[in-house]
């Protein structure tokens, strides 16, 4: 299944993008996702603790199953005044 992946901010500039296309099995979640991101770019790995992920527009939790053209947005924690 094909996914879009959107990132923000410093996660932008790590991977040079500010989306990706990605294939994945049916069943990965948005852990398994991140994780396969991570194991393509290394540098991403320092925002696993801090980032935030929405899928379709809407936050949810690590373990939430994908499904196929779902739009998944990875925000890193910002800060500014």
């Amino acid at each position: 299944m094909r996914v879009r992946v959107r990132l923000f901010a410093g996660l932008r500039e790590v991977a040079g993008a500010d989306h990706l296309d990605v294939e994945l099995p049916r069943g990965t979640t948005v852990h398994g996702l991140w994780q396969k991101l991570v194991a393509g770019n290394q540098k991403l790995a320092a925002y696993g603790s801090s980032v935030q992920f929405a899928v379709n527009h809407d936050f949810v939790r690590s373990e939430t199953e994908l499904s196929p053209d779902d739009e998944i947005a990875f925000l890193p924690p910002v800060s500014g005044g």
